[in-house]
């Protein structure tokens, strides 16, 4: 799906964490252009403002996965939650394309300072929530870390029906959640990729199949809408389900094991190419509540760069197998 010059040059005029992705996605520019974009993500904009917040113990807001001091805090009875601490920021460094190397010696002081806020536990050692170990597990490989030990976890803890759910470990559900499960093989997907490790892959793709079979929307039982979820597009998406995200990770495992596009996502596909406004960029949707270190997209309803960049790479992605 070809971009008009003026959505393209919009794409382009952005932050480096968005630029360079645009460049080699989108523009067909040469790995010595994108990466040189890349590059400046930890010197300009985004990026550099989250590395310039790192306490220096190693940590981001002195906590794990909340800040320092959260529970007794204010912010705890706000609606949403903060997005500075640890786990989240490092997320979005990763996310933007920083460089490990930039954060040498991170990786070791976390092991030294950081513990989880669940049971005192050590940082890197991950907890029971699936979708903080796997930010956990791909970080921890982003930085160098040995994660294969919470790789194995994600094998032990899948549930009978194909994937994986945050509330499992306490109880409280032995039914996998679209949301758990994306995020836990999009991030088996970054280790594998960075790793070589494919000790998890079964486990992954056996994730991959309950969405499937769900037709990446769809309740397996009833064949209704699994939830409103699955066409409200936002960015940063942090942990929450869309269509738009998932088929974003679908494209991201055809290029990686060099698949077809699954014929079972051509309803997501229809969503996606159906929620593109007639200039050919996509609308933010209502952003996730909470405290931030700084803005990254667009206001709720105004055209968005980031979704943009995913829909458009998405549909030229199918499109050009079908």
């Amino acid at each position: 799906m070809a971009i008009s010059s003026g959505v393209r040059d919009w794409l382009l005029d952005s932050d480096p964490s968005l630029r360079w992705q645009v460049e080699r996605d989108l523009t067909g520019a040469t790995p010595q252009v994108w990466q040189a974009t890349r590059a400046r993500v930890a010197t300009e904009g985004f990026g550099a403002a989250l590395l310039a917040r790192q306490d220096p113990d190693g940590q981001w807001a002195g906590g794990a996965y909340f800040p320092g001091g959260f529970a007794e805090s204010p912010e705890a009875d706000a609606p949403g939650q903060p997005w500075v601490a640890t786990t989240w920021t490092l997320k979005d460094l990763r996310d933007a394309g920083v460089d490990a190397s930039v954060l040498h010696g991170t990786a070791e002081k976390l092991a030294a300072n950081s513990r989880w806020e669940y049971e005192d536990l050590p940082y890197w050692d991950g907890e029971v929530d699936v979708c903080i170990n796997a930010f956990t597990l791909a970080t921890g490989a982003w930085l160098g870390v040995d994660m294969s030990a919470l790789a194995r976890w994600f094998v032990d803890h899948r549930l009978a029906d194909g994937g994986w759910n945050c509330e499992a470990e306490e109880g409280r559900s032995t039914r996998s959640s679209f949301h758990s499960t994306l995020n836990a093989v999009r991030e088996l997907l970054y280790y594998e990729q960075l790793t070589g490790d494919d000790s998890a892959r079964d486990a992954r793709h056996g994730g991959e199949e309950y969405l499937l079979r769900r037709r990446l929307l769809y309740r397996l039982s009833t064949g209704e809408p699994v939830g409103d979820f699955v066409h409200e597009f936002t960015y940063p998406h942090r942990y929450r389900y869309s269509a738009l995200t998932a088929l974003d990770h679908f494209r991201a495992v055809s290029l990686h094991e060099g698949s077809r596009p699954d014929p079972r996502l051509d309803d997501a596909v229809a969503l996606v190419r159906g929620s593109r406004l007639p200039d050919g960029t996509w609308r933010q949707g209502a952003p996730l509540l909470g405290r931030s270190w700084v803005s990254v997209d667009a206001a709720e309803g105004a055209p968005s760069r980031w979704l943009t960049l995913f829909g458009t790479r998405v549909l030229d992605w199918w499109d050009a197998t079908h």
